[in-house]
């Protein structure tokens, strides 16, 4: 957690509101010089608004916006101790959704967190100081709930990724530098297109509160409750999913209706 002491850099994508805007809030609060990015404009309002920030605007799913990002920043704060890769969309769309969406929605969602990555992590490891990368995935990555998946398979490959970093920089840093998989349930942002908060979901705050209190305990799997579902109830979903390939059962089996009985009493056992 040194590397979240005042003074040090850090840098947090899809900062104009949601998770990154508060995560970007309470590293301000720790004195940090905190880079906000997102592809809209209001980051840079946003950004005025805490002490030490600067406002960058920027589309991660653009490779080359991305690298020259990097070096803008290294060029006037030196090397990064904190990034989070957060930015995403949610684009609904099934496997027979069209060509766009989908492109828009691994664009962002997957290759923004790997551009990150590649741009900005290669600097922490020379730098030879601490060093933090959170990539922010999702529940839905893992349980797989069907009508949404260009979303569940970007998060299912951000816990990917996130798995494979944090064995190459252990490999490559020791502990030096950390990873971390944030898995949000359900969270009222500006991706939920609701006026009010559900009373089932956590607020931004909330997960970004979890978040610091968790990696300060070590965790890589960063699983958030929310008001309406528990780690219990998440951890058996999750075990049931995995159960799918085990037993040999439906594709995504907890949906199909010869299942339905068998899965609710799984989750009362």
């Amino acid at each position: 957690m040194s590397a979240l002491s005042a003074g040090n850099v850090a840098i947090v994508t899809g900062a104009a509101g949601g998770i990154g805007l508060a995560v970007a809030r309470r590293l301000a609060a720790r004195q940090l010089t905190v880079c906000l990015v997102d592809r809209s404009d209001t980051v840079l309002e946003r950004a005025r608004e805490l002490a030490g920030a600067e406002g960058f605007v920027a589309d991660v799913s653009d490779r080359g916006a991305v690298e020259a990002l990097a070096a803008d920043i290294h060029a006037r704060f030196g090397p990064v101790s904190f990034l989070m890769n957060n930015a995403a969309i949610a684009g609904g769309a099934d496997a027979l959704g069209g060509a766009d969406i989908w492109a828009d929605v691994l664009g962002v969602n997957l290759m923004g967190v790997l551009h990150g990555i590649q741009a900005f992590v290669p600097a922490m490891i020379a730098s030879g100081a601490p060093g933090i990368v959170v990539n922010t995935g999702s529940k839905q990555g893992i349980t797989q709930p069907p009508g949404n998946t260009a979303y569940n398979v970007s998060k299912s490959a951000v816990k990917a990724l996130t798995e494979g970093l944090a064995h190459s920089l252990r490999e490559g840093a020791g502990d030096r530098i950390g990873a971390h998989l944030l898995i949000p349930g359900f969270t009222f942002t500006g991706m939920t297109a609701r006026a009010e908060k559900p009373d089932a979901a956590w607020t931004a705050d909330q997960v970004a509160d979890f978040l610091f209190e968790r990696m300060a305990a070590g965790d890589f799997y960063i699983l958030c409750p929310d008001n309406d579902v528990t780690r219990d109830t998440d951890e058996k979903r999750m075990a049931w999913a995995m159960g799918d390939i085990i037993e040999n059962r439906p594709a995504l089996s907890r949906w199909h209706p010869d299942y339905q009985d068998a899965f609710a009493a799984f989750l009362k056992s």
